[in-house]
């Protein structure tokens, strides 16, 4: 796990050592165990490394033959990959897997990256073809960023770093920033700077540094087209294997490995089998709050512990600690992208790093296996539709109605949810009724200035998401949402993983989110994976006899809820209103200044809005106002 920052000067300026260690420098702890440079006339790379496998002679930038390369990310299945470079007369200086993907390029061309399966974010400067290759894993992992304008081209792992260059500045993106105000994260390649672009998940990029000629290609997608000739059983069955192998293959490290561990199904299952498969007493990190039992999953996470036999330490994430921490935690995360989930697992992630350095967590289970109650409303509606129409040709691609009622119990606390969505018609189509339960423009529009409102448009913001949405060749709602989830609100949670882990100067490994799993399980009926709109059907069915009854059988979900709007009537009252209340912040114009102070003096809870707008704030101050 590692962090670098890259440019090329279009004018044949030979590259500028100390401007690369300065952009370097803002990323230290993405890599303090070693770093390296490299230079070829107008050309630069600076790599940061966090020494994770092969502590002794996997340094970067690293070349074999006329390739160079920067890296970041592992490469789960790098030892197979090596045994078949082998056999076809590779030979080896290092046991890394940066080696690896050097030589796959050098064998196979830029198709080998469909074969990688893990996490990465590499650039590959070949300098006999006088290209870059720039890619980017399959879910979006790691990060990957480009700047470019007429006098360079400049990438890098973080937005900051590309920031340090003493010719870019940081102009705010408004169509971006009403994108994030709809969704609280961006679709496509844009960012909240202007002119600072993301590598999207399952793409690589080409650069010509002759032309400077630079393409985007697709190397990876979900398929859904619809596998109708296998089992639900042979289904369970190949699921735990797929799970079985890449646990093994994640816990493959020089480093200690532990486990975030939260108390729900994903978290307790990766604990529980790493455990078992574990050359060593395993060890887990888990937090709660003392506000009260709706913020506290304690018992879950001691119970998964207890039979995992896994050393389990506990912190408790204090009100002070949040306003301590919460604007340099912004900083860390380029954009304002999460949600409050953020901070405790910032404090998490803290204790973990005292103990471990590489960390497994079960971020991507909700995406790929349906966890999410939005997909049971968004279900049961379908399943009505489908009682009501009888439509054949969605007839297979619909969970019915009668199978749907046992889990409805489950939507109890979402009835203020469920309300709003169903003012509307219920007859629409898919993309405008799911459009309507992720917009989380109602709950943040009170907060905003008329004058800024005004240059919104829900209809443009419609179509950039019904774009995606429905771009899966799939009859299914489930598929559908399940695609855009993973493929467009999924990378905003995973910057989230990789920030707060980086912070602390720890790999955070994601096993659920392996290609395999995905290939698999798209391919599956809807009808079967949600079967009675159960959701995590498979999965529970695959892992039922790994877990604990108390804990397969939990009916709520709490995803660590943060007691903000308890915090918001004590010490974070005075913080909060300083933010938003700021002279800077009335300045632009965008906070509704006179509704904050009403709103936080009231007892009203502290909601997502104000959430999203206090983290919009935050990172004008830390970035905007500061490089602008």
């Amino acid at each position: 796990m590692c962090g670098f920052i890259g440019l090329i000067n279009k004018n044949g300026r030979p590259a500028d050592k100390i401007l690369l260690e300065n952009m370097a420098s803002v990323i230290n702890y993405r890599g303090p165990d070693e770093e390296g440079i490299f230079i070829d006339g107008p050309l630069g790379f600076y790599h940061k490394r966090l020494s994770i496998i092969d502590l002794s002679s996997g340094r970067q930038p690293m070349t074999y033959l006329d390739c160079t390369i920067v890296y970041n990310g592992e490469i789960y299945n790098y030892i197979e990959l090596k045994e078949e470079l082998k056999n076809r007369g590779n030979r080896f200086k290092t046991t890394s897997d940066t080696e690896v993907i050097l030589h796959m390029y050098k064998e196979y061309g830029d198709g080998f990256i469909n074969d990688l399966n893990g996490m990465f974010a590499f650039v590959i400067y070949d300098r006999q073809n006088k290209r870059l290759l720039i890619a980017k894993d399959h879910f979006g992992i790691k990060p990957l960023y480009w700047y470019e304008d007429k006098k360079q081209f400049v990438f890098g792992s973080e937005i900051k770093a590309i920031l340090n260059h003493t010719e870019i500045k940081a102009i705010p993106d408004k169509v971006n920033l009403y994108e994030y105000l709809t969704f609280q994260f961006i679709l496509g390649e844009g960012t909240m700077f202007k002119n600072v672009h993301k590598v999207l998940p399952g793409h690589y990029m080409t650069y010509d540094l002759d032309t400077g000629r630079l393409k985007r290609i697709k190397y990876w997608e979900p398929d859904f087209r619809i596998d109708r000739f296998h089992t639900e059983e042979y289904y369970i069955v190949r699921l735990g294997e797929i799970l079985d192998q890449t646990i093994s293959q994640q816990l493959r490290s020089d480093v200690p490995v532990g486990s975030y561990l939260s108390g729900g199904l994903d978290s307790s299952f990766v604990t529980i089998l790493s455990a078992s498969k574990y050359g060593s007493q395993f060890k887990s990190f888990t937090g709660a709050f003392d506000e009260g039992p709706e913020f506290n999953e304690l018992e879950y996470a001691r119970e998964a512990a207890r039979v995992a036999n896994s050393i389990l330490y506990e912190i408790v994430p204090t009100e002070k600690q949040f306003i301590d921490n919460l604007p340099r935690l912004i900083w860390h995360l380029d954009e304002p992208v999460a949600g409050p989930g953020v901070f405790p697992q910032y404090i998490v992630s803290k204790l973990a790093s005292e103990h471990v350095k590489v960390v497994l967590g079960g971020q991507g289970g909700d995406e790929i296996f349906g966890g999410y109650a939005r997909y049971l409303v968004a279900y049961f509606e379908q399943a009505i539709k489908g009682a009501i129409f009888e439509n054949n040709e969605e007839r297979e691609h619909i969970v019915s109605l009668q199978s749907i009622l046992p889990n409805l119990p489950v939507l109890r606390s979402y009835t203020s949810m469920i309300k709003g969505f169903w003012e509307t018609d219920v007859f629409e189509p898919m993309d405008k009724r799911y459009f309507r339960l992720i917009n989380r423009m109602g709950s943040s529009e009170a907060f905003l200035c008329k004058d800024f409102m005004s240059g919104y448009n829900e209809n443009e913001i419609f179509e950039i998401f019904a774009k995606e949405f429905n771009h899966p060749d799939t009859l299914s709602y489930f598929n559908k949402m399940t695609h855009f989830d993973m493929l467009a609100s999924l990378p905003g949670l995973l910057q989230v993983e990789d920030r707060v882990s980086m912070a602390v100067s720890i790999e955070s490994r994601v096993p659920l989110l392996d290609r395999r799993i995905v290939d698999l399980i798209s391919r599956m009926p809807a009808g079967m994976k949600f079967k009675g709109g159960e959701m995590k059907y498979l999965l529970k069915k695959t892992i039922k006899d790994v877990i604990p009854r108390k804990i397969m059988n939990r009916k709520e979900k709490m995803g660590f809820p943060v007691p903000l709007h308890i915090w918001a009537k004590n010490e974070a009252k005075g913080f909060i209103l300083d933010t938003l209340l700021s002279k800077n912040a009335k300045e632009r114009n965008i906070v509704n200044s006179k509704y904050v102070e009403d709103l936080i003096s009231s007892e009203r809870p502290f909601g997502r809005g104000l959430w999203g707008i206090l983290c919009l704030e935050l990172w004008f101050q830390q970035f905007i106002d500061k490089h602008g």
